[in-house]
This record gives C-alpha cells, structure tokens and sequence, in this order.
C-alpha cells in the first residue's frame, strides 16, 4: 500500500518506528498529485520544494532523538481562504488573485508549530460562496469518487485532495455546511467546530458570525489529531474561546450504551433522497443495536433556516467584501475614469457572478425600508433555532441527521438552478446559525457507490462527544479510509 493512502494516525506511528520517512511519505504525496491532479483538481497552488524542506527538518530531529509532535511530517491541504504567510492566497478569486498575506492565521502558526508539512492551498468556491466548488475563478474541482460529479463546496479542494490522496489532512471552513457537505460528498470525516472553538484570525471573512475553520480527514482520530492541534483561546481574536481540554484523541474508544440520540423528522421530509434516509437511519438502528437510546425531538423552524441563512450570510458578505475595491490591495482595473469608475470596474471585473448575488442580497436585506422585514426577522428567527436546539438537548446528547439531502450531483447540473444548489444546505446551516459543532461521517453509499454522510450534532463545546459516538460508529462500520481508484 502507498504511502498516501494511510491515515495521519497510522504515517505518525510508522515514522517514529521508522518505517519510513517524513520525506518518502512527502515524496509519496506528491507521486499522487503528479498522478492524479489534472483529473481531480484540488488544488490552486502546490508547494513542493518547501514541503521537502520541511519533511527533511522533521527527518534530522527524528534523527536526533528529538521527540516529534503528533502531526510532524504530515502533509495537509489549507483551504485557500485561509492566510499563509509568503503563499498566495486567492480566495478563489481574480480579485485576490496575486495576494501574498505577509502573515501567517493562526491556525496556520499552531500547525507550524507542529511540524505539518504543507502540501498547498485547496480550490474553494470563490470566497466560500457555493455549495459545489464550481464558483472558483480558477478551475472545477472534480469528486474523486465520480470525476464527472461535485465534491461539493465551498471546501470541495480540500475535501478532494483528502479524498484522491493528495494530502493526508486539510484544512476547511465551514459558514453553512462547507466542511460537512464536501466530507459527505467525497466519504470523509468533516468537522465544524463549535463558533469560537478555533481561531477565525487570518481567515478572510465571509460571514463572520457563521465561519468556523474546521479539519477533514479519512478517520475520526485524525481529524480529532488536527483540531486538538488548532483549537483554543487566540488572543487575535476576541470571540475566541478557553477551552478546558485540547487533546480530543483521549477517551476516543468507548461504547454508546445510554448514549440519547435525538432525530428530528423534519430532517428527513420529502427532499431527503430516499438512498440517503435509508442509510441514515440504518446507521441509527445499528447505534440503537449497541446500546444507544433512539427518541424523536423537534426541530421545527428548520424550514425557515435556508432563508435566515442566506439573509444573515449576505448582509455580512456585502460588509466584509467592501474592502476590496482596488484601492488597498488586489485587483485594480485598467481604463477609469475617476475613483467611482475604478471602484464599480475593480469589482465588476474581480467578483464572480455567485459573490455578486449575494453582495446585491446583503446591500438589499440591509437597506433603510428592509431591514425589519428582512434581516431583523431572520435575526429573530436565529433566536428561536436557538432556543430550539437548547430544548431537544434537555432531552438527548447528540442529533443525528443526514449531511445532506442528496449525494454528489454531476457538475454543472445545477447551475442554472440556485434555489436548488441552496437546497442542498437544507441539513447544515441551523447548526452554524447556533454556533453548535457538528461532525459528517460516512455510512454507506447509494447504486452508483457515492458516498452518503451522517451528521452528529451536539451542544456547544461537546467536541469530545461527537469524537466518542463517531468512533463508535467507524468501528460498526469497518473504517471510513477508502481511495478510490483513479
């Protein structure tokens, strides 16, 4: 088996019994990209020669005696949303196009910290704007798993290069369902945390109250590795957490007896593919079978949520973007006549047609007549999806729903419907809205063998919980690390 194709957990236990090196497992990474890239294409920019060098460093400290830190050697995939210092990042986008951040996020200083091999800057939907990472301003991301399918989005690169083995780990955002749905889409655990959990400091914002950087990975000890790597209180960012534990790879191994799991009906109606509820509560009987507690709860405004979401999302997006105008950094265009000129061409020219929809949705919903109608409503109905959610964990530990209501779609299939593509954001976007964490995991796949995801949602700060309960299940299972042959 190559290298590529083994978990974080099983390269970090190899490389300290020297089995191999920090290098050959870089080297084996990049054999891949070389392979299979022009087919999948997951990523924006590659960054070989820096990821040798870095693998070599880890090699002369294993050399050393030097004790190593669990991702060491690792190399991971960052969403190109996400800053790192001397490396382009787009957002996907023309008018970053040529961005070089001086600085590095946060996430990306802790996972340097760790010694994590950067392997490159995933594809994205432009500013994480869409749902099936055919936004981007660059190229396609195709799903590994049926190239002439999404892997879905907005983090569809960092999902896919995960997926093809392109990287061992990635690194995503998550404001509606970004990491859950390309997880779901391409048979990979997906975590979104919960809001404030890990640092939004280097992130570009999209919408600010809703975005979670979060990891995705082929088993759930490693994504519990790569987020006990980034979590925790950032003194860059005030809505930042304390949090009480950081190693989320303890108590992983458990049983559920007693475990209450709640699952709410309006979760599984009528746009719910029947492939998909099958699987879902097929993995729900076998959790039932060992021991847990299976009990209906409601969560009624679901139907509502799509709307708030986008409400809310775009009339933060129409604020965040104001900054690029041409005038700090980015693009500029050529030819104006006066700064309102370059300001209306800069932006017609470097936005994509998706981020201007919801620019002209957030500047409406926000607009002096509107406002009530619009976003003030949808704030109110945050409130109760809340209060909602408070309720049924008074009556279990975790929900359990699909990810999301389809599998992977054939790209292109709905791009000329965008009430549809929101659609498929039915399962996901309350839990941003509550700032809850949620977890996709795989639980089967339909006729044509794409993968089908399962969502655990638990109350604020039960990361460990979710870990527990999704390890459970991957045991039943038999394990979620499948490469499918390209």
């Amino acid at each position: 088996m190559e290298l590529y194709s083994k978990t974080a957990t099983e390269l970090a236990k190899m490389l300290r019994e020297k089995q191999c090196s920090a290098v050959e497992i870089t080297n084996s990474v990049f054999d891949r990209i070389d392979a299979v890239e022009d087919k999948v294409k997951a990523y924006i920019t590659t960054e070989k020669a820096s990821a040798l060098a870095k693998a070599a460093e880890v090699d002369a400290k294993l050399a050393s005696g030097e004790a190593l830190f669990a991702l060491a050697g690792i190399p991971v995939a960052v969403k190109d949303n996400i800053c790192t210092k001397g490396v382009k990042t787009t957002c996907a986008s023309k008018i970053l196009g040529n961005f070089v951040p001086p600085y590095d996020a946060t996430v990306i200083e802790k996972l340097k910290a760790n010694d994590f091999v950067l392997a490159g800057k995933a594809n994205l939907d432009e500013f994480a704007m869409g749902g099936s990472c055919e936004n981007s301003a660059f190229m396609k991301t195709a799903n590994p798993h049926d190239l002439s399918c999404v892997p879905g989005g907005s983090s569809g690169g960092s999902a896919a290069s995960v997926a093809a083995g392109e990287a061992i780990l990635s690194l995503g955002s998550d404001t509606g369902g970004s990491i859950r749905q390309p997880a779901a889409f391409c048979g990979l655990v997906g975590l979104k945390p919960t809001y404030g959990s890990v640092s939004r400091y280097g992130l570009v914002a999209f919408a600010s109250s809703l975005d979670q950087i979060g990891p995705i990975g082929r088993s759930v000890e490693d994504v519990a590795t790569l987020y006990s790597a980034i979590c925790g209180k950032d003194k860059m960012d005030a809505t930042s957490a304390v949090l009480s534990q950081h190693d989320f790879t303890k108590g992983l191994n458990g049983d559920v007896h007693g475990l209450r799991i709640g699952v709410p009906k309006e979760y599984f109606g009528d746009g719910v593919d029947e492939n998909v509820k099958v699987a879902v509560y097929k993995a729900i009987d076998e959790l039932k079978n060992a021991g847990a507690v299976v009990k209906e709860v409601s969560l009624a405004s679901t139907d509502y949520a799509i709307s708030a979401y986008y409400i809310i999302s775009s009339a933060e997006a129409s604020s965040n973007l104001a900054r690029f105008d041409g005038v700090k950094y980015g693009y500029r265009a050529e030819g104006y006549t006066g700064l309102t000129d370059m300001y209306e061409k800069t932006r017609s020219e470097g936005f994509g047609n998706e981020v201007k929809r919801r620019i002209m949705l957030g500047t409406f919903v926000l607009s002096s007549g509107y406002y009530d109608a619009y976003y003030k409503r949808a704030k109110r109905l945050q409130q109760r999806i809340m209060a909602e959610y408070d309720a049924a964990f008074k009556e279990c530990d975790v929900i359990i729903t699909p990810t999301t209501p389809s599998t992977a779609y054939k790209i292109g299939e709905r791009v000329g419907d965008i009430l549809k593509m929101y659609a498929g954001d039915l399962c996901t976007v309350t839990v941003n809205i509550a700032g809850l964490p949620a977890m996709s995991i795989p639980c089967g796949s339909n006729e044509k063998g794409h993968p089908i995801g399962m969502q655990l949602i638990g109350p604020k700060f039960s990361e460990q919980l979710l870990f527990k309960a999704a390890r459970f299940y991957e045991n039943i299972y038999g394990g979620f690390n499948t490469i499918p042959t390209l």
